[in-house]
């Protein structure tokens, strides 16, 4: 049985470098320079409150997922306990 998420982040692919065998994915925490919705109609409005700044880069090897990836993507991030 698995745990709820302690955390939820959402997130949006800035960047993706691909090597031989690998994509080097960078994300930052979804945010808009322009402010959102005042009626809270946009989704990002939630995260970017509560997470107004986070950044992420991760290397994937699994060559099922190479290509798969691209900038401007958004992915939630569940951050579950791993004890």
């Amino acid at each position: 049985m698995s745990e709820q998420p302690d955390m939820r982040a959402k997130m949006r692919i800035t960047e993706v470098n691909r090597f031989e065998g690998s994509d080097r994915i960078k994300m930052v925490a979804v945010a808009r320079p322009s402010g959102y919705p005042s009626d809270g109609s946009d989704e990002d409005n939630t995260y970017a409150k509560f997470t107004p700044q986070g950044e992420l880069t991760i290397t994937v090897n699994n060559p099922a997922l190479l290509g798969k990836y691209e900038p401007g993507k958004r992915f939630y991030l569940d951050f579950t306990p791993a004890d």
